[in-house]
């Protein structure tokens, strides 16, 4: 167990936050602010403790270069609507100019350090650099799953020179993304989607012998289709990995894990939500046609499936959502998964847009925020920025 935001004592102190504002902008503007609002909860604490609150984060991948286009200052400006109250913005997240703004700050204000990433050091877990920031403050929070796969210098060398305990967004991660490794309830269920087996193969082995159900959807069924012996027409197929899918199923067979693959499919005959399309069986597609969606006798069965299911993780999509015409999959998925009387969790940026999507995200116990963090932490590998963490 790791020690959480409320074990230690942050009254009146200067609380150092590294926090994941990496959201999506266009010409300057937020498109997208869950990443900020899902650290309210810590930040609202932190301000009525009293707290100092110093927060950083990265934003894009300057490399090490101060881009104006990767400027922290628009995460500032929306934080502050949402918390009703000014947000301070430093012009940097060390040396003399964010000195000062720490050092101004009262009880209860907010303050967020401009881009990590502007220093190469950041990403090099460089030492010094780490000191740097650890010399802010007094005590030391991650609420940033989304970058706790990584080893850098704000998320784990920090905690060489300051204590660091989780907020509520990685406290809520960790027992709901870890419990699903370590400890899940049964009967379990994984649904993994997306386009390429290669993304998903140390998930898919992680999850094989721990599930009672496995759904493959997405554009990795094909591979598996094709491991079975059946045409795939012009569908996306990766060779290199057939081999690999009947392993897998052979593996299945063997757990005695029920591996449902579609039994039928979307197909098209382009890539294009304008194509010509119509359902065949999966052992029915045509040379010049592509599998773009599971088929609706699919949809019921993997429904059926998830029915008396204790929990469930999602991770990808059953077809290419963005497009209307193969959507239909993916969200009869996502109304399964929120139907269902379970613990489900929804990780990976296609399958948390879909259940957001639908309208179905309050039905769902947890939504990730890390896309290549929950994948990490679902293939069973301990993450840098939680191993990290001081010990409860």
């Amino acid at each position: 167990m790791k020690k959480t935001l409320e074990a230690i004592d942050v009254a009146h102190k200067k609380v150092f936050v590294r926090v994941d504002f990496n959201v999506p902008l266009k010409d300057g503007q937020i498109t997208d602010d869950t990443r900020i609002r899902a650290t309210l909860p810590t930040i609202n604490y932190l301000i009525g403790k009293g707290a100092k609150v110093i927060l950083a984060s990265h934003l894009g991948r300057p490399k090490g270069e101060r881009k104006p286009e990767f400027t922290l200052a628009p995460c500032a400006k929306r934080l502050s609507e949402l918390l009703g109250k000014p947000v301070a913005f430093a012009n940097d997240c060390v040396g003399p100019e964010a000195e000062a703004a720490v050092n101004a700050l009262n009880d209860g204000d907010v303050l967020l350090l401009e881009n990590l990433r502007y220093h190469k050091e950041e990403e090099k877990n460089g030492p010094e650099f780490a000191k740097e920031l650890a010399s802010l403050a007094e005590v030391g929070i991650n609420d940033a799953f989304g970058v706790s796969h990584r080893a850098h210098a704000s998320v784990e060398g920090i905690t060489a020179y300051l204590p660091m305990v989780a907020g509520y967004l990685l406290e809520k991660e960790i027992k709901y993304v870890g419990g699903a490794v370590a400890n899940p309830e049964h009967p379990f269920a994984a649904i993994i989607g997306g386009a390429k087996v290669s993304d998903k193969i140390e998930v898919i082995s992680n999850l094989l012998p721990k599930v009672e159900v496995l759904i493959i959807g997405g554009g990795m069924a094909n591979t598996f289709i094709a491991a079975k012996g059946y045409p795939t027409g012009s569908s996306l197929v990766e060779a290199d990995k057939i081999e690999l899918a009947a392993s897998l199923i052979k593996q299945a067979e063997e757990s005695k894990t029920q591996l449902l693959l579609p039994t039928d499919f979307v197909v098209a005959d382009a890539f294009s939500n304008d194509a010509n399309h119509k359902v065949v069986p999966a052992d029915g597609i045509e040379e010049g046609w592509m599998a773009l969606d599971i088929g609706p006798d699919s949809q019921k069965e993997f429904a059926k499936a998830l029915n008396n299911m204790k929990m469930i993780v999602w991770n990808g999509p059953m077809g290419v959502f963005e497009m209307d015409n193969f959507a239909a999959g993916t969200n009869a998925v996502a109304k399964a998964v929120a139907e269902a009387n379970a613990v489900t969790i929804v990780g990976g940026g296609d399958s948390v847009a879909a259940i957001e999507k639908s309208g179905l995200a309050d039905k769902i116990s947890h939504i990730s925020t890390g896309g290549g963090a929950s994948l990490e932490y679902l293939e069973g590998k301990a993450l840098p920025g939680i191993m990290a963490l001081q010990d409860a």
